[in-house]
């Protein structure tokens, strides 16, 4: 891990250099190694400025905090990196493994939170759906369609013209033989037969 420090009105420490390095090993645990950081600590006006940039290959993120000490708003900055580490984490991973992940009861912040042991055991309550054990079916809504049947024994070509006049998607005839055909018109137009055994 690279870190840049930039000091205006104000002398570098070495308890200072640890503190921040102690708080971004807390944000490499998040976000791994792969990201550079610049640190800039000034005083202005007697209040102590803080702001630690870091730059994950996705976009950069930055903690800003100002207090009338210096320790103060870099753990406050820091705190703020964190948290934006831990979203900036979340939403990379929600997209990245959005159908591979399956959802186990805990929101992805707090299974990165608990995997990294930045939060305490905490318990959390699940609401879990219940199907009912017989499904409803819908009511059949019967029409008995008499003008669908033809009463007398019909040759294939005058069946697809009764169906036509008719306007029926499916017509029941019998041939001059006696056997049941059925006319059935496809969502395509086409006209399919059927013949019953």
């Amino acid at each position: 891990m690279n870190v840049e420090y930039t000091a205006r009105k104000y002398k570098l420490t070495p308890g200072i250099r640890k503190e921040v390095e102690t708080g971004l090993d807390k944000i490499r645990k998040i976000l791994g190694d792969r990201f550079e950081t610049k640190v800039t600590l000034a005083v202005e006006k007697r209040q102590h400025k803080a702001e630690i940039t870091i730059d994950p290959p996705n976009g950069p993120i930055v903690g800003i905090a100002q207090t009338t000490d210096m320790l103060s708003a870099i753990n406050e900055a820091l705190d703020h990196l964190q948290k934006q580490a831990l979203k900036h984490k979340t939403k990379w991973l929600s997209k990245k493994r959005k159908a591979a992940k399956k959802f186990d009861g805990q929101s992805l912040e707090d299974n990165i939170e608990a995997t990294l042991g930045l939060a305490e055991g905490a318990t959390f309550s699940v609401l879990v759906h219940k199907f009912p054990s017989v499904a409803r079916t819908t009511e059949v809504h019967l029409v008995h369609a008499r003008d669908s049947v033809a009463l007398r024994p019909m040759t294939l070509e005058e069946a697809i013209k009764e169906a036509h006049f008719r306007d029926k998607d499916v017509f029941v005839f019998r041939d001059p033989k006696g056997k049941l055909m059925v006319l059935h018109r496809m969502r395509d137009g086409k006209m399919e037969l059927i013949e019953a055994p």
